[in-house]
């Protein structure tokens, strides 16, 4: 790329900061530095996640042994294997397609033994990827919980801390079920802090969060559940596995890509064309329109005074931000949405402009990764005869800026880490 195209071409130059980021988190390029020392027995694979095909994909070429196996991705986020299946179920919302996959899963790590090696491929997604109601709860009750959860504004930690109090697969029970085989679980972080252990609710890895905390984040978050799965929680059958329980003593856990590594990959990059990057953080969490206001505040003070940072100047963040929904939801996203409370707040700002995607290259419930905005995004939606807070307090972030041309499409990306922000001040 020519030096400084991030001065005559913005929107080229993010999408080429969007490529160097998804880039780092490939699994062709991550997998084979934690590749695992080959067993005595046979060796499983399973997975699950928006990448998870792609992670499968790149074990196969790195592993030169035998092995068997299947992940569950998202529909239409297959790839080519040959020796792993990979299937299909909704998202965000489960299905009945997932719960056969969660089946299938449980039945790959039945009845093994201590040489055997389960080899666990785990990226953001799988929490809806896997449903397994526990006890007598049912998939219909699992998935009135996931839209309570999508609606409620927890951030992600929170809403996987109560999914796996309610699964029979969540929360290292599927490790669990594995013993006494290895277990080594690789995993793409898309979790603010990069708790592996949050990752789609941690099939494969348990943290020491309890049912009483999922509890907590029920009444702080004013979700309404059904009763029968507040029963559930409120019983010791809603316990999970805890990370010194011994059945977890020889198991591994990689963290093999995730959102810092991409944000660094994106700043050299910058670096590169002689534009000097600034990483507020890879774990920003919050209201996606709030988090909007303080970036928004950043980009105008150095604007207009060159503090905190001097012109030209590129912010960076990652984390995963939430949308609250009120009243009826339109279409959009957390990105999108971050994007158009940002447009307000850089308003006939020249010289301002910003990107923000989702890395798995879909945000929302649109097809897009994000978009596109700039000092002039708000006068050009209100020259298309569109309120930009009108939309904003619909949550039509898609159709705002699919109506000035700014949408950002690459269609799935094969990676997740989370969303890459990002401000170009010149």
């Amino acid at each position: 790329m020519d030096n400084q195209v991030w001065a005559r071409d913005p929107k080229q130059f993010f999408i080429s900061l969007f490529e160097a980021a998804v880039a780092a988190a490939d699994p062709e390029r991550t997998i084979r530095a934690f590749l695992p020392q080959k067993p005595k027995g046979r060796t499983i694979v399973i997975g699950a996640g928006k990448g998870a095909a792609q992670m499968a994909a790149a074990f196969e070429k790195a592993w030169d042994g035998p092995l068997e196996g299947a992940v569950v991705t998202r529909y239409g986020y297959a790839a080519p294997t040959e020796r792993i299946e990979v299937l299909e179920a909704s998202h965000p919302v489960p299905d009945q397609p997932g719960l056969e996959a969660s089946a299938r899963m449980m039945s790959l790590v039945e009845n093994l033994s201590e040489d055997d090696l389960v080899v666990a491929l785990v990226c953001g997604g799988g929490s809806a990827l896997l449903p397994a109601p526990a006890g007598s709860l049912t998939l219909e009750d699992e998935i009135a919980v996931n839209e309570a959860l999508l609606a409620s504004g927890a951030p992600i930690s929170a809403m996987n801390t109560v999914r796996k109090h309610i699964s029979r697969i969540k929360g290292g029970r599927l490790a669990a079920a594995a013993h006494p085989a290895r277990v080594v679980s690789l995993v793409v972080s898309d979790i603010p802090g990069d708790d592996p252990a949050l990752v789609s609710s941690g099939p494969t890895v348990p943290n020491n969060a309890t049912r009483q905390d999922a509890l907590a984040i029920i009444e702080a978050y004013g979700m309404k559940l059904p009763e029968r799965v507040m029963q559930h929680l409120q019983s010791d059958e809603a316990n999970a596995p805890l990370p010194d329980d011994s059945c977890f003593s020889r198991n591994e856990v990689h963290v093999i890509a995730s959102a810092a590594r991409s944000l660094e990959a994106a700043a050299k990059l910058a670096a590169e064309q002689g534009l000097k990057a600034h990483i507020l953080s890879d774990s920003i969490e919050g209201e996606a329109r709030e988090v909007a206001r303080v970036h928004g505040a950043i980009a105008r003070e150095v604007a207009a005074n060159d503090r905190p940072f001097q012109r030209p100047a590129l912010i960076l963040s990652g984390g995963e931000t939430t949308v609250t929904i009120t009243g009826k939801g339109g279409r959009g996203g957390r990105n999108s949405e971050f994007l158009l409370g940002l447009s307000l707040e850089i308003e006939g700002h020249d010289g301002v402009n910003a990107f923000a995607a989702d890395t798995d290259g879909i945000d929302g419930s649109e097809d897009n990764a994000g978009a596109f905005a700039d000092g002039t995004t708000v006068a050009r939606l209100r020259a298309a005869g569109h309120d930009p807070k009108v939309l904003l307090a619909r949550h039509d972030s898609w159709g705002a800026f699919d109506a000035v041309g700014d949408i950002y499409a690459p269609g799935p990306t094969g990676t997740n880490v989370n969303d890459l922000r990002a401000i170009l001040i010149t």
